[in-house]
């Protein structure tokens, strides 16, 4: 097999690269809000960066599947954001943990492997066309680094949690349908926009939101935060 190239020159690439990084991302919010025992887990690494994963093939299975049903709606330039979201047991959101892809470039799934366009520099020269993989791996070992430690910071969780994936689709998008569907509507209180009666959802936004990380690389551009629900901070009260 060849060796990866140094560089992300396409969309495809790009999001390839992605998926990878929320993959581990969602590992770790796993571990480090204790929604699985913890030796359930072990220890690899990433990004030449120790990180936890969990080993039951029904979790990683579905792990997996999630990651690729956002990655077919990322294609299609759909995607706003992506919400791993813990639940309490009474189905209240607790917390989210958002990866903003706002910013990616749209293409046509048709041209996923078509070069970017070069860009320039300050001097009005054009650049080398493509992504240093170097300079987003980095940033996103930073990422994984200070998600990891915000979570583990972050109160206790209640008992029974448990958690899902989410997308928020760009104003403009149809919903997902077909058959098999991998996607079901959320909840009212986490839709947005026009697709609820309300302006914006009642959960969405949070009672408390902690910035995690902004990766900026050339087309590659990605806001992290995290966001505590109203629920979980007016347990925390209790």
């Amino acid at each position: 097999m060849a060796p990866p190239s140094t560089l992300l020159t396409n969309n495809t690439s790009l999001l390839q690269t992605f998926t990878d990084f929320l993959t581990v991302a969602i590992h770790t919010i796993l571990y480090s809000r204790a929604l699985y025992p913890p030796a359930s887990f072990i220890s690899t690494r990433k990004y030449n960066f120790p990180v936890r994963q969990n080993r039951h093939p029904d979790v990683c299975a579905w792990i997996n599947n999630a990651v690729s049903s956002t990655y077919t709606l990322l294609q299609k330039g759909t995607v706003r954001a992506i919400a791993v979201v813990i639940y309490s047991r009474e189905q209240e959101v607790m917390e989210r943990y958002m990866f903003d892809v706002s910013r990616f470039p749209i293409v046509d799934p048709k041209e996923g492997l078509t070069d970017f366009e070069a860009r320039k520099d300050k001097e009005g020269d054009d650049l080398p066309v493509g992504i240093s993989r170097a300079d987003i791996e980095e940033q996103l070992r930073a990422t994984i680094r200070k998600l990891a430690y915000g979570a583990g910071k972050l109160s206790p969780l209640p008992e029974g949690c448990t958690f899902s994936v989410a997308v928020e689709l760009r104003n403009e998008a149809d919903p997902p349908i077909g058959h098999p569907q991998p996607w079901i509507p959320s909840e009212p209180s986490l839709q947005t926009g026009e697709r609820t009666s309300e302006r914006i959802g009642t959960d969405l936004g949070g009672a408390k939101s902690t910035p995690v990380r902004l990766v900026e690389a050339g087309e590659f551009i990605l806001e992290t935060w995290i966001e505590e629900g109203k629920a979980k901070l007016h347990d925390d009260d209790d």
